[in-house]
């Protein structure tokens, strides 16, 4: 009998290894993927151009092996010495990545991996987009390896229950009097280990729905009229700042007026672009929403005159943060020369706009851990806004920092966005 339950004992133990080793396998897969999420997607994407370069490939374009170890580290002080540097930085319009020191090699080489391994959804293997061999969707197993979980726990407990009753029926050929083993459903053990767990998923599934509150990224509504930023935004290249002028001069972005609208849609009648087409597949008949425009405006075409009262028009605020939670546009966008699309996703490519980003207290707080701040040089680049921080200025000049953080000088103390 001792034979036996060493046997399951061992073979039991054998089984909670494997399944360790296992899950340790899928958590390293991962890890390339969340540290892409965490740290790089905001400014970078696999396949193609975005604030910065696409990220695939990219240890078969650095100039020396190791090169790109440096330059996460260290951007600053690259793009001032080495040559390549200087040229990635011309390339992305002067625009200067934010260093991550504390990325181990490992993690680096984890992001690059997965980036190197990455194909675009209807991508057939080894191949390019359209052709007739496609890539199954990337699927969610979590209920799957739960339900799994769940029968191997039964399965456990069944052979536990096994085991003792096994063990009392040789007690009692030998002679041994033993008690009658308790059912699993009434003991004490079980139980408790079973309210453990319970307290655990459950606390776990609160803890994530309680966070979750409020947030609504990916909301899109239905606007009363059919705005395409693709369109304005990207085709015809409008500024942000020409519609949303107060994002550079005050807390808010503020959404444009109908005149602001009307200085190009009294001479732009008619859309004779490429069909715009709604998520959904439908076709928008753009020169209807243009009318809709000139309703709202009082704008009669024909006469060329304001021949009838207007009315502003009622968009439906997409990007919503709490009360409590203060937010200035002109600090980020003139002072800290954050791009509007680091915040709103690629707005130049959205027909329909929809939020982005979650806009989550961590998310904001993990951009203020990595952004550094535009301090004004010697040369009279960057902005005046800092120059009280002379510490910084000079600890830089004495090579003490090679940037510094928004973090470094408070931007994630509480009081600096709640009040």
């Amino acid at each position: 009998m001792n034979q036996v339950k060493r046997l399951f004992t061992k073979t039991f133990a054998v089984f909670i290894f494997l399944t360790l080793i296992s899950s340790q396998k899928s958590v390293y897969a991962a890890d390339g993927e969340a540290l892409f999420k965490a740290n790089c997607a905001s400014c970078h994407k696999p396949l193609e151009k975005y604030v910065g370069p696409p990220l695939k490939g990219a240890r078969e374009r650095e100039p020396s092996k190791g090169w790109v170890y440096k330059w996460i580290a260290n951007t600053t002080s690259m793009v001032n010495t080495d040559p390549y540097a200087k040229k990635l930085k011309d390339e992305m319009g002067g625009v200067v990545m934010t260093a991550f020191p504390d990325l181990s090699k490992a993690d680096i080489d984890a992001i690059l991996d997965w980036a190197d391994k990455y194909q675009a959804p209807g991508t057939p293997q080894g191949g390019t987009p359209g052709g007739a061999a496609q890539t199954a969707p990337k699927s969610d197993n979590t209920i799957l390896y739960g339900i799994l979980t769940l029968i191997l726990a039964i399965v456990g407990l069944i052979l536990l229950q096994i085991n003792s009753n096994l063990k009392k029926l040789t007690d009692e050929k030998e002679g041994i009097k033993s008690p009658n083993p308790v059912p699993f459903w009434r003991n004490k053990a079980y139980l408790l280990l079973l309210t453990i767990i319970l307290f655990i998923f459950a606390g776990y599934w609160l803890v994530e729905g309680a966070m979750g509150l409020g947030r609504q990224q990916g909301y899109q509504p239905i606007q009363p009229i059919y705005y395409s930023h693709k369109v304005h935004a990207g085709v015809n290249q409008i500024s942000c700042l020409y519609c949303h002028g107060g994002a550079q001069d005050s807390k808010h972005a503020t959404i444009p007026s109908v005149n602001v609208c009307m200085n190009c849609h009294m001479a732009v009648k008619e859309y004779t672009g490429e069909p715009i087409v709604r998520d959904d597949g439908t076709t928008v008949n753009a020169n209807d929403e243009i009318q809709k425009l000139y309703q709202y405006a009082g704008w009669n075409p024909d006469t060329k005159t304001y021949d009838k009262p207007g009315k502003p028009i009622e968009w439906v605020k997409i990007h919503n943060l709490p009360d409590f939670v203060y937010f200035n546009h002109s600090q980020h966008v003139k002072v800290g020369q954050i791009a509007c699309q680091t915040c709103h996703g690629e707005i130049q490519k959205m027909s329909e706009v929809k939020q982005f980003a979650d806009l989550s207290m961590g998310w904001c707080v993990n951009c203020h851990r990595t952004t550094n701040v535009q301090f004004n040089d010697d040369k009279g680049h960057g902005n005046k806004f800092y120059s009280l921080y002379e510490k910084f200025h000079q600890d830089i000049k004495d090579k003490k920092y090679d940037s510094v953080t928004v973090q470094m000088i408070g931007g994630t103390d509480c009081g600096k966005c709640h009040y």
